[in-house]
């Protein structure tokens, strides 16, 4: 079987084409449940794929089985501390939490491996999963950042294009790095640049 080509990873820019991945994730695959919620959770947090996965259930549940309002991590990458919002995917959260419990997967990782849940999944099998879905929705940009950058553009357009804020969010030091990150080439600039009245 040939190796897939490298390929650009870019944000979902159409909330149509997004609500499709999403569903795609859900539906088209036998742990669709945690498969979406990995989607959800990546692009609400910002978090990079690698943290993502290595949360930890109780970072995320208390001892009561309720989503915690925030949670405190560290970015693997950077070694920086994050501060985790989780009210936008409360709802998300406690679907999947009930699906981990009618399929008896109980596990210390959040999203662990059906396989062998002792371990979480891997960033190699999230690969898998999102190309996939981009496979069977004819899209070649999908990847494991996919989330992340789409998290970061939705931020970005819901804030009236808060660039400090994405920077913040994605723990990022540098403006053109982040503008880098969100996909915003010459095209996407004139787009905004169309949209303003300068007289």
């Amino acid at each position: 079987m040939a190796s897939r080509k490298p390929h650009i990873v870019s944000p979902i820019k159409n909330i149509k084409i997004q609500k499709q991945v999403e569903k795609t994730l859900l539906e088209n695959f036998r742990a669709g449940r945690r498969n979406y919620t990995i989607f959800q959770v990546g692009k609400a947090t910002l978090l990079r794929v690698s943290d993502v996965l290595s949360l930890r259930y109780n970072d995320v549940f208390d001892n009561k089985g309720c989503v915690r309002t925030r949670t405190y991590t560290t970015d693997q990458k950077t070694g920086k501390p994050n501060t985790l919002y989780l009210r936008p995917v409360m709802d998300d959260l406690m679907k999947y939490n009930d699906w981990l419990n009618n399929n008896q997967l109980h596990s210390e990782w959040l999203f662990p491996s059906t396989t062998n849940p002792s371990k979480h999944i891997t960033r190699k099998q999230y690969y898998k999963i999102i190309t996939h879905a981009g496979d069977l929705l004819g899209l070649n940009y999908l990847g494991t950042h996919t989330m992340r950058k789409t998290g970061a553009y939705i931020v970005y357009k819901e804030t009236n294009y808060n660039i400090g804020l994405v920077m913040q969010l994605l723990n990022h030091s540098s403006q053109r790095a982040t503008l880098e990150y969100l996909g915003l080439d010459q095209f996407s600039r004139e787009s905004i640049l169309d949209k303003i009245d300068f007289n």
